[in-house]
């Protein structure tokens, strides 16, 4: 049995996280009647060291809930697991995509910002740079 403290040094994460995951449900400690310390078993060493996997690959914590159910009621998680992966490798492309074409659009207004004066607000502008900016 293993103390949060414990717990928290030998997987590398903050006992407030182990506290956080247990206020969640996904680790599941015994009390010790005498002080009312938690006490973590080493299957909550396993179920850690799986969410701190699954939070590496992109899973958020209300999925690996759902892992861990799926698990608990006798059935695989795996093709749950295969559809959210699925799901966020096109959300992730989609979010590459416009990061990318952001960065086109600030590398062009910084090109054409170069030879422009710099301007003073006037009461009808604000930043010359940015309103000349064409957003087509």
């Amino acid at each position: 049995m293993f103390l949060v403290s414990e717990m928290a040094k030998q997987c590398e994460v903050t006992a407030d996280a182990i506290r956080y995951y247990t206020r969640l449900g996904l680790l599941k400690p015994e009390r010790n009647s005498e002080n009312d310390y938690r006490l973590y078993k080493q299957v909550d060493m396993k179920r850690l060291k799986f969410i701190h996997r699954a939070k590496h690959l992109g899973f958020t914590l209300a999925e690996i809930t759902q892992i861990f159910q799926e698990c608990e009621h006798g059935k695989s998680p795996c093709p749950k697991v295969r559809d959210i992966i699925q799901r966020r490798i096109v959300e992730n492309r989609k979010k590459i995509d416009q990061a990318l074409k952001l960065q086109e659009r600030m590398e062009q207004a910084l090109a054409n910002w170069e030879e422009m004066p710099d301007g003073v607000p006037d009461g009808h502008t604000t930043c010359m740079l940015i309103e000349s900016f064409d957003e087509d």
